[in-house]
């Protein structure tokens, strides 16, 4: 229980109890307001609105934001007590749905997976333009960041749906088994081919074969593999007869193929076979509005996994993963989930969190393989950061609008430092950073920085743009 709306905020960040009965009129601060911030923190538990007779208007209002319901005073306790167990009761069935849809692998929107920041809605919208075609699709992203999770998103929403999803890693099969493996052998085609077997093409055949890690596919196999994209056939090791198949390709990688290209690993014409449509994935740290959403949809699956009801995270704790860089993405805080979630008995608070917090500055931004002095850089500017934030401005400060508003600072002085290095050469400051040099100039534009260039590396941006 408490007394006024800052109270029960306190109190409900620390229990994440299973339904809040909530006042419209207390002191400091309206239920409204509390509502949002439920909801911003938690928008699965019910909140049920208590409001006299005169305030209907407010708790309709209230119900648009997403209250589950109200109840006017003076109220019965019975009919109180049954909309609690109703609202704990739907909550739990909820859950139970959105549990055995991820055990059972059911198609869900990208959201329900990857989280609802700007970026997966993109992404998301860029899914429902090309997933219905045919196109080959190629997808970019770091190592965790949910290429995989991506591609099953595509197959799901064509109509190839209902047919085989073939996943296969180009980087772990050795060289020489990489041709029967993506296009089978005939019974005696070579030393120990004791029986014919299928290739993972042919298995497809009707569905999508997802081709990871695509720029380590070894150059031998590179042309064969562009002539049955091309003809949409392929011929088992040992067999003079060809077989017609019909497969859709989504391929990705975590390094940009035009690299691959231009340093002559990987051929132009499967690049252009491949490149019909392009899906870069932006990694964790970029997109950190998920990381509370994909922190819940863990604990849930952890949950049931382990027989355990580990209510939710401490705002300590929170605050340590908003933080942190996530080098692995999505895939290391699925780990860390996971694993305090079994170290954690009723909550999950920072000592049961095992990520490498005293090195989280030091990683930001990719600087951990940089000079000390881009490390310092990176420090300062988060330093810089922190001064813009006075906690006794008398205004309510969000945790999520606070990091967000630190990590920009941090960014724009960052870039402002390398471009000041480099005497402006975006390129040159992109390399420095790991980023693509479109995301150097938005990011540059987006901030408003200007730095004194000299005419040849205007010239040398202009030809690279």
């Amino acid at each position: 229980m408490a007394s006024d709306g800052n109270t029960g905020m306190e109190i409900f960040n620390k229990e994440f109890p299973s339904v809040v009965i909530l006042d419209l009129r207390m002191p400091g601060m309206h239920g409204i307001e509390i509502l949002r911030q439920i909801r911003s923190i938690n928008n699965e538990i019910p909140v049920i609105i208590i409001t006299a007779y005169g305030e209907i208007r407010s708790a309709v209002e209230a119900i648009k934001i997403g209250a589950y319901d109200y109840i006017t005073k003076p109220f019965d306790n019975e009919e109180l007590e049954l909309t609690v167990k109703r609202a704990i009761e739907e909550r739990s069935m909820r859950q139970e749905i959105y549990k055995l849809k991820t055990q059972f692998g059911l198609a869900m929107p990208l959201f329900e997976q990857m989280g609802s920041s700007a970026e997966i809605m993109k992404i998301n919208e860029l899914l429902g333009c090309v997933a219905p075609t045919n196109f080959t699709v190629l997808i970019y992203g770091e190592t965790g960041s949910g290429k995989e999770l991506v591609a099953r998103s595509i197959h799901s929403r064509s109509s190839r749906k209902d047919k085989a999803f073939i996943v296969v890693d180009c980087g772990s099969i050795p060289e020489t088994l990489i041709e029967s493996e993506l296009f089978g052998f005939e019974k005696g085609a070579f030393t120990g081919a004791e029986q014919k077997k299928i290739g993972q093409f042919e298995i497809a055949s009707g569905g999508t074969i997802f081709l990871d890690e695509i720029g380590n596919l070894p150059k031998s196999m590179q042309g064969k593999l562009l002539r049955v994209l091309q003809e949409r056939r392929i011929r088992r090791l040992g067999s003079n007869k060809e077989v017609e198949i019909d497969v859709r390709v989504v391929a990705a990688g975590n390094e940009r193929l035009e690299s691959l290209v231009e340093s002559g690993s990987f051929r132009m014409d499967l690049y252009q076979r491949l490149n019909e449509f392009c899906i870069e994935i932006p990694p964790l740290r970029r997109r950190k509005d998920d990381i509370v959403f994909l922190c819940k949809r863990f604990l849930d699956i952890t949950n049931k996994e382990l027989n355990k009801n580990i209510r939710g995270i401490t705002k300590e704790a929170l605050g340590i993963l908003l933080e942190y860089h996530w080098p692995g993405n999505v895939r290391e805080l699925k780990n860390v989930i996971r694993r305090a979630v079994l170290l954690s008995g009723e909550i999950i608070e920072p000592k049961h969190l095992v990520v490498n917090i005293l090195e989280t500055k030091q990683q930001q931004y990719h600087g951990e393989d940089q000079t000390s002095g881009i490390r310092h850089q990176i420090q300062a500017a988060d330093c810089a950061a922190s001064s813009h934030l006075d906690i006794n401005s008398g205004k309510e400060l969000s945790l999520h609008d606070t990091v967000a508003k630190c990590i920009e600072d941090a960014e724009k002085r960052l870039i402002e430092e390398v471009l000041k290095r480099t005497k402006g050469n975006k390129s040159q400051a992109a390399k420095i950073l790991k980023v693509d040099y479109k995301t150097m100039h938005y990011k540059v534009k987006k901030y408003g920085i200007t730095i004194q260039t000299t005419p040849e590396v205007n010239r040398n941006a202009q030809n690279l743009a």
